[in-house]
């Protein structure tokens, strides 16, 4: 894989290295040092337009989806400000806050703004992710045999933390870590914690699939499955399945034989429903039973959150998480769910500005992976942080979900490209029309 300029060379280097970054821990600091660069460099390229050198020229205007997201991760930056000023957090607090909106939500703006306007290739992404997966199964005989070893948990702390950020597990290199209810070993690799990992696992096998290299395509798979089993996560399965099948079979919503089968079925759960409920039932308990722990923390977070949501702040919210109590096992408040967290710390506008632009994106990914098989990816890396959003804090992980998201800007880019083609060849044909019947 050759890049073909300096932004897709900036890109193919940050995803290869992701190994030895976090042997240093300095994956938490590049996700953001990329993003305001390569963000910067995207707007020069639209300011200087065919004064900047041909092969960082912009591919096109802002599409208004990455407006609607660049719009909405500013309205969180407000809610933010105003959060802190009804609680008196004062200016220290707000301008660390300030830092860590642009370390977490304004990356989820700027990535899709560099793939819509930089000319990035969905290849090099692809292919990044195959290495990643590459490296993942060179290291995975140490990491796995780590703990029979003896070998410690944790190697290191990274004086990178300095820097500031969430806690010092974005800083921290692992072996693996226990299970704190069943005390067997569950591996992270190079996430901040397990199930975090799980879901990248879940990226690599999306990107992986449309790798048109098979050597390099069974080496990204092999490396996703692995973390999502090796983590032991009960949403990165989940994720396996539902957001690898759900996007390729979008096509079916086009035929008319698939609306006759999904009639008869629906016919037959007057026969067959209630024993069907009952066997969804059974298996979200199993589910749930499976980490049944967690699932009493994370639903104590959630009713908490949504509690003092509604009685304190409704609006604008508390404008920073707050410490748990034991009953949480002194997990904060308004962490491990994205949408619950951002009623806690945002309010009902910091709610309101990831939703919309979701819901939006979510939809033309939706009608594109119908139409068009490049929509099957961008839909998926959708499916993955929608999942993810439900059991962890989106923002404070968009550091590491950044070749998706400029995945989604590249796909937004491809539409325009699309859409203006269309237009051009609509009015050229508009143009000779008149022509023809005269010659006729």
């Amino acid at each position: 894989m050759t890049p073909n300029n300096p932004a897709e060379r900036m890109i193919f280097k940050a995803m290869t290295l992701t190994w030895p970054f976090y042997a240093v821990g300095a994956l938490y600091v590049v996700g953001p040092v990329l993003a305001w660069v390569l963000g910067g460099l995207a707007i020069l390229s639209l300011y200087l337009g065919p004064a900047i050198r041909h092969d960082l020229r912009a591919t096109g205007s802002i599409p208004p989806l990455i407006w609607v997201w660049i719009i909405g991760m500013f309205v969180m930056l407000v809610a933010l400000w105003a959060g802190h000023l009804d609680w008196g957090l004062g200016l220290k607090k707000t301008i660390k806050s300030s830092i860590g909106w642009a370390k977490g939500w304004a990356l989820l703006a700027l990535f899709p703004l560099i793939g819509a306007v930089l000319p990035i290739r969905r290849a090099v992404l692809i292919r990044g992710q195959c290495v990643i997966g590459a490296w993942t199964l060179a290291l995975a005989p140490v990491l796995l045999a780590a703990p029979y070893l003896g070998l410690p948990e944790r190697i290191f702390t990274s004086p990178l933390k300095a820097v500031g950020g969430p806690g010092p597990e974005y800083f921290s290199v692992y072996f693996y870590t226990f299970d704190p209810a069943s005390w067997t070993p569950r591996w992270q690799f190079y996430a901040p914690w397990s199930p975090f990992a799980a879901l990248l696992g879940v990226v690599m096998v999306l990107f992986a699939l449309e790798e048109e290299d098979r050597k390099w395509m069974l080496a990204g798979v092999a490396a996703g499955v692995l973390m999502i089993l090796a983590s032991k996560s009960r949403m990165g399965l989940v994720g396996l399945v539902a957001c690898t099948i759900a996007p390729r079979m979008m096509p079916l919503i086009l035929r008319g034989w698939a609306w006759h089968v999904t009639a008869a079925l629906t016919a037959s759960l007057a026969v067959i429903g209630t024993a069907l409920v009952s066997l969804a039932q059974d298996a979200v308990s199993a589910f749930k039973g499976a980490r049944a722990d967690s699932t009493r923390v994370r639903e104590t977070l959630q009713r908490i959150a949504s509690e003092r949501w509604q009685n304190e702040a409704m609006w604008f919210g508390h404008g920073t998480v707050h410490p748990g109590s034991h009953a949480v096992e002194y997990m904060p408040i308004g962490s491990h769910h994205t949408w619950y967290g951002l009623l806690f710390v945002k309010g009902l506008v910091g709610f309101a500005a990831l939703l919309v632009p979701m819901l939006w994106h979510t939809g033309v990914a939706m009608i594109d992976a119908a139409r068009n098989p490049r929509g099957r990816l961008p839909l998926g890396i959708l499916m993955t942080i929608i999942l993810l959003s439900f059991g962890e804090n989106v923002e404070i992980e968009a550091y590491m979900l950044w070749p998706g998201l400029i995945l989604l800007g590249i796909h937004l880019r491809e539409l325009a490209t699309d859409a203006a083609t269309k237009a051009a060849d609509d009015d050229a044909a508009d143009t000779h029309a008149p022509e023809m019947r005269t010659e006729g």
